[in-house]
This record gives structure tokens, sequence and C-alpha cells, in this order.
């Protein structure tokens, strides 16, 4: 069936919102992250802790939470859009559940409770249960971008087979 105009637009947005998630997660992460919690090897030794270090990187998260929210959103609804036109792929919608999910733990719950436990003090952020929740917001955040690739790769592989 041939694509109207519309329809190229809306495929090509699509596919641009999920690229920008893709590149703004990997920027956060891989690079934004490594110069904020290493910040000796720019500016010399003493200059912030460990878990001023932390306050950044979640002023960083913050921002970007709210481009990873929107994004979301969007893929959502195109892809709800692609459901009642008859272009259903349960792949597909299994990805975005867990794009979906994982997006919602980490914007709702994870940064949350990470702003919390920092308003608390340094002995809050050192606790058990802290690293923990950190660790699975990183989980969770790695589970989305995985989602995200293989979204973007599924629905290219479905639109031109």
């Amino acid at each position: 069936m041939k694509k109207t105009a519309f329809q190229k637009s809306l495929f090509t947005t699509y596919l641009l919102l999920i690229g920008v998630c893709i590149g703004a997660e990997i920027t956060v992460g891989a690079l934004v992250a490594s110069v904020i919690f290493f910040p000796s090897a720019y500016l010399g030794d003493g200059i912030l802790s460990h878990f001023q270090s932390g306050i950044l990187m979640t002023q960083v998260f913050l921002r970007f939470n709210i481009l990873l929210i929107i994004c979301t959103f969007l893929i959502t609804a195109y892809e709800i859009y692609l459901y009642f036109t008859k272009n259903q792929d349960f792949i597909s919608a299994v990805i975005l559940f867990i794009v979906l999910m994982g997006t919602l733990a980490f914007v709702l719950y994870f940064t949350p409770y990470i702003v919390e436990a920092q308003k608390l003090g340094i002995e809050a952020t050192s606790t058990k249960e802290f690293k923990d929740i950190h660790n699975f917001s990183e989980l969770a955040i790695k589970a989305v971008l995985i989602g995200q690739i293989a979204l973007f790769f599924r629905r290219v592989w479905v639109e031109f087979k």
C-alpha cells in the first residue's frame, strides 16, 4: 500500500524522535557523566566531591527527563496511531511496553528518589539502599536505550520489508 506524504512525515518524525532519545541517552550517560564524575582530570584535585558531582549530574538528568518523557509520549502516540491504522506489530508493542515502563520508572520513581536522598545529604547517598536504587536506575535507562534501538530497527524493518 502506498504511503501518503503525511504518513511518511509521521514515520520520519517518529524515527527522528527515537534517534534524538538514543543520542541524548548516550551523550548524558557516556559523555557527560564521565566528565562530571571525574572533574579532577580537567580541573585538578579538590574541586568537587563525588557527592557534589552527583548533584550536578542529577540536574542534567532532570533536564534530560523532560526530553525523555515528551519523546516517549510522542513515540507511544505514534504506535497507537499505527495500531488503529491496521499496522499492528506485536514485537514493536512489546518493545514499546519495555521502553514506556523503563521511562516511567526512571522519571517518576528513580530520579525523585535520588533527588530526595541528595536533599538529606551525603549520609543518605552513602547507604546500600541508595546504591541499589541508583544501580536499578542505571539498568532502567539502559533497558530504555536498548528498547529504543530495537524499536527503531524493528520499525524500519517492518516499513521496508
